[in-house]
């Protein structure tokens, strides 16, 4: 069993919710503490509670065949965000207006609500993956704008003088902050496992539950030095089967900055499993510290399982340019996680018949 991680500013947590184990990660963000009278007892770093319902059913794109099984996860309709109104706004000195649990929806009356309006300085300067301030364009919301798909997980969410709202409610700040898009903000989260072996390539079983003991990638991340599974946002006009693939072979194979014959093998191994059935393990809203009343994040994550140990678990692990490490780690509970990566981990256990 894997200790717990000690990083500077970090301190993990578990937490049971009836049968789910979570472990919790405190961010090393200044002032981040929920704000008196937002559910103390909870921590703002918990990116979700989740309640599950039973659905089955076949997903597929050109790219990769994805399944997902009985397990469902959703935010809770009855836990409004933690994280998206945490006080102080992450790499700022913004702090948000407090949002009390009962006026986070946006059905509830609130005519004094006044929050505070943010955009971060880089994303003004309009890069290319950032859309421009409301009032030079017009954006269409709640479908696919141009190359930029402006849909969200979520359903159809409210637009209001122009401006997208939170499908989960209130924030306590507007503008884009750090996010790029109004609205929804997409990313790609791909979990690559393996099954831990012995010399002789047997799998190893835990001493406690007997159970056989998986491997994930596993990067640091360099914007808070936590653990986390490799991903980012998916490129306008791109399918989020190709960001699952691209992500990981830069994240966590270095693919821009190796030499040509190797990246050749990084890209045929990567193709391999990529090809294999991904079980998707989570499709929905992110309860993001960086989140607004305006934008919003949103992933898909998705499961490739090295079975046979002979594609990705072969190649060299190499940092690239967004992480500061990265190596195989095995699946337990007590192993802290960024955001509601832990959870997202405890599914794939769960539908591998895994140790956790």
């Amino acid at each position: 069993m894997l200790s717990l991680i000690s990083l500077p500013g970090m301190v993990c947590l578990v937490l049971r919710i009836g049968s789910i184990r979570l472990a919790l990660t405190l961010l090393g963000l200044p002032h981040t503490a929920c704000p008196s009278g937002l559910r103390p007892a909870v921590s703002c770093s918990l990116s979700h509670l989740f309640r599950t319902t039973t659905t089955t059913r076949a997903v597929s794109t050109s790219c990769c065949n994805l399944y997902t099984t009985t397990v469902r996860t959703m935010p809770s309709s009855t836990v409004p965000h933690v994280k998206a109104r945490c006080r102080q706004y992450p790499g700022s000195k913004i702090e948000r207006l407090l949002v009390p649990d009962e006026k986070v929806d946006w059905a509830q009356s609130w005519p004094q609500y006044d929050p505070v309006d943010y955009t971060d300085p880089a994303v003004l300067k309009k890069p290319v993956w950032a859309d421009p301030e409301i009032g030079s364009f017009s954006p269409q919301f709640n479908t696919v704008d141009g190359n930029v798909d402006r849909t969200s997980f979520e359903g159809i969410y409210s637009v209001e003088n122009g401006k997208p709202l939170n499908p989960l409610g209130r924030t306590g700040l507007t503008g884009r902050g750090l996010l790029g898009r109004w609205g929804p903000n997409h990313a790609a989260d791909p979990i690559v496992t393996r099954w831990k072996v012995d010399p002789e390539g047997a799998k190893i079983h835990h001493s406690v539950s007997k159970q056989p003991i998986l491997q994930f990638v596993s990067i640091k991340r360099k914007d808070c030095g936590e653990w986390a599974i490799p991903g980012g946002m998916v490129d306008p006009g791109e399918q989020v089967s190709l960001t699952l693939q691209r992500e990981f072979s830069e994240e966590a194979l270095n693919s821009l900055s190796v030499p040509p014959a190797e990246r050749a093998l990084i890209y045929e191994r990567i193709t391999q499993l990529f090809s294999s059935p991904g079980f998707q393990v989570f499709k929905g809203y992110v309860d993001d510290p960086r989140n607004t009343d305006n934008s919003w994040m949103e992933t898909v994550a998705v499961n490739f399982h090295d079975d046979s140990g002979n594609s990705v678990s072969e190649l060299p692990l190499q940092a690239g340019d967004d992480a500061g490490q990265v190596q195989w780690v095995d699946v337990d509970s007590s192993f802290a996680l960024y955001a509601s990566h832990s959870h997202f981990l405890e599914l794939v256990a769960k539908e591998r018949n895994a140790h956790w």
